[in-house]
């Protein structure tokens, strides 16, 4: 008989890191608020580096959720069936 093939090495998943949420957000409110501030003095309003905090804020959050939600291990979807 022949050997069984190789198992495929196990999935490498992110790990939730309290770290990479609060690099995120405050990267991303950093960024889009500069972003909107430069709009700002570009066009002469006042409201824009406003949207650019609360964008990047969003931005930030979702990346942290897409981050975590990689992290966990999936869930089988067949139902088990005890006969």
């Amino acid at each position: 008989m022949a050997p069984p093939p190789p198992s495929p090495p196990p999935v490498q998943r992110p790990r939730p890191d309290p770290w990479h949420a609060f690099g995120y957000l405050v990267s991303g409110v950093a960024f889009y608020g500069v972003v909107g501030w430069l709009l700002d003095r570009w066009l002469g309003t006042s409201w824009l580096v406003v949207i650019g905090i609360l964008l990047g804020a969003a931005l930030g959050l979702y990346l942290t959720w897409k981050r975590l939600e990689d992290a966990q291990p999936p869930t089988d979807q067949t139902p088990q069936q005890d006969r």
